[in-house]
């Protein structure tokens, strides 16, 4: 078979659009995208409604009112225990696979649910937060890798944007079901306590899919795996697919006798993939995202709106937007392109983070001016709007396609971990450093990460928009111990062009 003819080479690739979804299934693709989501729609959910609750939880218990340290806490510890389960996920996916790895998950967080609705205390909640956060951890390493190698290359960042999509929506969700429950007894614990049930909804129907056919590949159940396969391509691709998919799997068996997280760091290629991927990772947490997520209802409150309801009914619309920038950055991500819309997120990002530290920053030197709390909440919108088409899936869609087969499990696990490690500082720290040197001061700051996080973006993250995981891992070798061939050359163009 020659390279014009396997999947995803430039030759592959140059099918008139329309025809080439007549290639695969796109319900059953679809339907496997969805399921998998759900672990999306826990993490978002999670997100959320943890800022409404907040408000709530200070009532009832005195000790969370008179402490920021122990409202970080409740916060922060779900992103603990998500560090742990990240971390743990990657091993988790590699050796049983990444359907038993979301099975898991969603046990774990059903099981935090419990604990949380039911706790009698802030330290019994902050326990169930913990757990919450390590099936939360898991599945945000499985559900984008699940769905990326179940996936056509040429509708691959899509759908995996979808992940983030189910994220975004899970953030909606969570701000309508505060906004539900705010005159029911027992406020906070309805909130916390429903979470639940996404989890055990994914559970059932996860029992009912397949695992992922590269995976089974890897483990040498070929069987199984073309089954799979056949539900996704049509018979015209179907061939193609499974050969060039065996091959592939014959070269990472003999890699995989070397695989260690030693190697992420030691050999060259890995690394520079796994720079960019974590400091993607890294930088959409440090660019201020779940800062707006968590404390959206405080902030809201700070620009001088002292309403709870009002509050959260001002946070929901910042998540509605939250989730329609998402399905923008879905159909953007396959047409522009992952690098350029980072860039193009990042732009817009900065203009609103300098336009929310004015709006502070005058409201601090003692105006009384309604205006500027209007002003506060505009920033807050349009920074969301900016942010989730590009910001929000870029780094999660990159990290599920620049990692070689025998390590995409592994150096996932690592990227999820040091995005959840950025999430937990900046939860921790944004109420004490806003009060040490002002929320004006604060939004500044991350505008300076922002312009940062550019930077880093234009000069390591190449643009792997349509290319099979077999044409980006080439690019890396071609960034690492440069041009091998005009055929690898070729592909890095096309890759830096797009």
């Amino acid at each position: 078979m020659t390279l014009d003819s396997m999947p995803g080479s430039s030759g592959y690739l140059d099918l008139h659009p329309e025809r080439k979804m007549f290639y695969f299934k796109n319900a059953y693709i679809l339907r496997l995208t969805v399921v998998a989501g759900i672990g999306g729609l826990l993490f978002g959910y999670d997100t959320g409604v943890i800022s409404g609750a907040l408000l709530y939880i200070k009532d009832d218990f005195e000790a969370v009112k008179d402490s920021s340290f122990l409202q970080e806490t409740i916060v922060s510890m779900a992103i603990v225990g998500a560090i742990i389960g990240a971390a743990a996920g990657g091993w988790i996916n590699d050796a049983y696979g990444r359907k038993k790895a979301t099975l898991l998950a969603d046990i774990i967080f059903t099981l935090g649910a419990i604990v949380m609705a039911a706790a009698p205390d802030p330290y019994v909640l902050i326990l169930g937060r913990l757990l919450v956060g390590l099936g939360v951890g898991v599945a945000s390493v499985t559900a984008p890798v699940y769905i990326a190698e179940a996936s056509p290359s040429e509708i691959r960042g899509g759908l995996v944007s979808t992940n983030v999509l189910m994220i975004t929506g899970g953030q909606f969700i969570s701000y309508l079901v505060n906004l539900c429950f705010t005159e029911v007894p027992g406020t906070w614990r309805w909130m916390l306590g429903v979470s639940g049930v996404p989890a055990v909804i994914q559970f059932s129907l996860m029992l009912c899919l397949p695992e992922s056919p590269r995976w089974l590949f890897m483990k040498d159940d070929k069987e199984k795996a073309i089954a799979v396969m056949s539900k996704i391509y049509n018979l015209s691709r179907l061939e193609d697919e499974i050969d060039y998919l065996a091959s592939q799997a014959e070269e990472e068996h003999h890699k995989k006798k070397d695989v260690s997280y030693w190697n992420v760091f030691k050999v060259k290629e890995i690394r520079l993939a796994f720079l960019a991927g974590a400091g993607l990772q890294a930088f959409q947490q440090f660019t201020g995202i779940n800062t707006v997520m968590y404390y959206s209802p405080t902030i809201v409150q700070m620009a001088g709106f002292q309403s709870n309801q009002l509050a959260l009914l001002l946070s929901l619309i910042v998540a509605a937007m939250n989730a329609a920038g998402t399905v923008l950055g879905i159909y953007l991500i396959d047409h522009f392109g992952r690098r350029k819309l980072a860039l193009s997120s990042l732009s817009g990002v900065i203009v609103s983070l300098l336009i929310l530290s004015g709006a502070f920053f005058v409201q601090s030197s003692g105006s009384t001016s309604v205006f500027y709390g209007w002003l506060a909440v505009i920033g807050l919108a349009l920074y969301i709007g900016f942010f989730a088409p590009g910001m929000g899936p870029v780094p999660w869609t990159v990290n599920s396609e620049i990692y070689p087969e025998a390590y995409r499990g592994i150096c996932g696990g690592m990227s999820a971990t040091v995005n959840w490690i950025s999430n937990l500082i900046v939860a921790q720290t944004f109420l004490s450093v806003a009060e040490s040197v002002g929320t004006g001061a604060t939004f500044l700051i991350i505008a300076v990460v922002a312009v940062i996080a550019f930077v880093f973006v234009i000069l390591f993250l190449p643009e792997t928009k349509g290319l099979t995981f077999e044409e980006v891992e080439r690019i890396w070798k071609e960034r690492a111990w440069g041009s091998s061939g005009s055929n690898t050359q070729s592909l890095l163009e096309q890759g830096d062009e797009s």
